[in-house]
């Protein structure tokens, strides 16, 4: 009996250390990435992406859930970098920021980790009850769109960003032209006057709802744009996502479940 559990023993160390070699370094430096902003922006926007599925590991290289991660970037003194893998799993580890680090990135990311820890604490609730109509007057609401994936963009006609992701957006529905379960559509804060001669201009593929300020402020509550939900079929929220990039994973999966 011994003898088995030595065995067992020494199988589990074993995996258990060839588990870890699958995590190696940070893929970037994290003291060098904290000594330029703008260097640190272009890593953050280009390689985190904290509303997508990843295994998230604390400064000691322990393993925690994602709430409690994104508490700590919101509230904590950290900087989140992803580890290099040798399997398809996402893995984000926490390093302290030093003291000498320019306090515009801890301010940054204490206010992406806020919005962050926000959207994912919305997933899995019922999106707030709607029944608008659509620059072409046609309604929508929660009981038409009842078994369908719903994907919203939110955003106004003077937020850059918003603008920017115009064309991949609207690649992105021509993608999905053929799955009439999903459903475009964007809720902006503009008048439909404004909206119909912008869009004449910027054209969106997504069907468009007008005056939807107070809505996204005061039933979404919303404090960054452009912002993006799906939906699932049974009306919950799937996902929050702050940008294309990491809308184009998630509804990827969404659409295969």
């Amino acid at each position: 009996m011994k003898k088995s559990i030595t065995i067992i023993i020494a199988f589990l160390i074993f995996t258990s250390s060839f588990s870890q070699t699958k995590l190696g370094n940070p893929e970037v430096d994290p003291i060098q990435i904290q000594k330029s902003y703008t260097e640190w922006s272009v890593y953050q926007n280009k390689n985190i992406m904290l509303s997508r599925d990843f295994t998230a590991l604390d400064s000691s290289s322990k393993e925690i859930s994602k709430e409690a991660f994104l508490n700590q970037l919101a509230n904590g003194n950290f900087i989140p970098i992803r580890l290099k893998s040798e399997d398809a799993v996402y893995y984000y580890k926490l390093f302290k920021i030093l003291p000498k680090t320019d306090t515009s990135i801890k301010a940054t990311i204490n206010q992406i980790g806020f919005d962050a820890y926000k959207n994912y604490k919305m997933e899995g609730t019922a999106f707030p009850k709607f029944s608008f109509k659509d620059l072409e007057g046609n309604l929508v609401s929660n009981e038409s769109m009842k078994g369908k994936i719903i994907v919203i963009k939110c955003w106004y006609i003077h937020c850059t960003p918003c603008i920017k992701e115009f064309p991949q957006v609207n690649k992105l529905v021509e993608e999905y032209k053929d799955r009439k379960d999903i459903i475009f559509m964007s809720l902006a804060e503009d008048s439909a006057e404004q909206l119909k001669i912008f869009l004449a201009r910027k054209p969106l593929s997504y069907s468009v709802i007008p005056d939807m300020k107070v809505y996204m402020n005061e039933a979404l509550q919303l404090n960054s744009f452009p912002t993006h939900f799906i939906l699932n079929k049974e009306g919950l929220i799937s996902k929050v996502l702050p940008n294309f990039e990491s809308l184009e994973v998630a509804l990827a999966k969404e659409s295969k479940l």
